[in-house]
């Protein structure tokens, strides 16, 4: 959606001289949306037990509503259609994704937790190879609204999957103690209480404002790839390209999720985020030279190693931080800092807007010079997060072993 489709659409409903600026506001608005909703429904679904559970009901009606919206979007023909249909889809679909940031904490014990985040983040890259090639190839095409039908089925069958064979329960079920039942405080859900967890712990708020600099250092040099590929390479897809680049991140991510997932879980969180935060920074640094769409996919596959190490490892440092049974109150406040990064990403767009107005293609180089200055300061506050990981959770895993 974010580096294909809604460029496309973007370009179709604006003139070129506003794109950079409408494709930012439209993501920043969005993401606005998802920064309210995502931590008030996780929230909500940590302290509500229905029949059907705490998590599945909203993951069930957010992802059927998504529907409707998603076919508003695909059928606008102007720019104020389209903004006002990604928003309604980014409040029905953060409805669904709170309560579902709180199943690996849920279910998956703390000394696990790189290792089955790992598998999470390789089965999303997956995903990510197919539907970059795929809605790539159709958007090159101008097959957008089949890109959006596509996109609507693998909604519902994942949605479909997750609901009738995820079992929820704390993951002490499977060794034959009972579930702890949540306890009900109504109070926690005021939107007070749930932005008030950001100052949780002094580790906490540093994670969430190192976690914000790095993802907007990602979306910087992601978010405006096709205008990049159009603008300065001269391409005749753009979008294929994109779906060509993104490929390659996926690929160099699928690489390294999983060993950095496992080697957090051995030797600690911290100094994998430095290790990722360096790479980020330099792979934005070489794209200000790309002159070529071989050199583009080459310095891609380094930002993708980067993304790897880092979705992989800092997530699994994120539910090291908090307290335990709050995963969807505390990993959907981090959607503060995921979607908070697509908000200042947004103002990207104006950048680039207005120092390509000063000069030919300038815009690109102030943006991954941005971007390589959030990777930077990201990695430096890394430094002053204790590492929870490592030591703590094989000293648990080497008890549990031996009993």
């Amino acid at each position: 959606m974010g580096p294909i489709l809604l460029p496309a659409l973007v370009s179709l409903s604006v003139a070129e001289s506003q794109r950079g600026g409408a494709l930012g506001l439209i993501s920043a608005l969005g993401l606005i949306v998802a920064i309210v909703v995502q931590p008030a429904a996780g929230a909500w679904s940590d302290t509500h037990t229905t029949r059907w559970g705490r998590r599945r009901p909203y993951l069930v009606g957010g992802t059927l509503v998504d529907v409707i919206f998603l076919l508003m979007m695909a059928l606008s023909n102007d720019y104020l259609v389209l903004l006002i249909s990604y928003l309604l889809l980014q409040t029905s679909s953060n409805i669904a994704h709170g309560p579902y940031q709180g199943y690996i904490p849920d279910l998956v014990p703390e000394a696990k937790r790189g290792a089955v985040t790992g598998v999470k983040q390789l089965l999303e890259i997956v995903g990510i190879v197919v539907t970059s090639l795929v809605v790539g190839y159709l958007v090159g095409q101008g097959q957008i609204l089949v890109s959006f039908l596509a996109i609507i089925a693998f909604l519902l069958i994942c949605m479909a999957i997750t609901a009738l064979f995820v079992t929820e329960q704390p993951f002490d079920g499977a060794l034959g103690i009972e579930p702890k039942k949540p306890t009900l405080q109504p109070r926690h859900d005021s939107a007070r209480d749930v932005l008030g967890s950001i100052f949780h712990s002094r580790d906490f708020f540093l994670w969430l404002v190192s976690r914000l600099l790095i993802l907007v250092g990602a979306n910087l040099v992601r978010n405006y790839a096709l205008y990049f590929f159009q603008d300065v390479l001269g391409l005749p897809n753009p979008a294929g390209a994109v779906g060509g680049l993104l490929a390659v991140i996926a690929v160099s991510i699928a690489i390294v999720v999983y060993p950095s997932g496992v080697l957090s879980d051995r030797f600690g969180r911290k100094w994998l985020i430095v290790l990722s935060g360096v790479l980020g920074a330099i792979g934005a640094l070489l794209l200000m030279t790309a002159t070529t769409q071989d050199q583009v996919l080459v310095y891609g596959g380094i930002i993708g190693v980067s993304a790897g190490i880092f979705l992989s490892v800092n997530w699994a440092w994120g539910a090291d931080l908090i307290p335990p049974g709050t995963g969807g109150r505390y990993l959907g406040i981090s959607n503060l800092a995921t979607a908070g990064s697509g908000v200042l990403a947004g103002a990207g767009g104006f950048m680039l807007d207005y120092f390509n107005a000063q000069s030919h293609n300038l815009g690109y180089t102030a943006l991954y010079l941005s971007a390589a200055v959030c990777y930077a300061l990201g990695t430096i506050l890394v430094l002053g997060i204790k590492d929870a990981g490592g030591r703590q959770p094989l000293v648990r895993r080497g008890r549990e072993e031996n009993r």
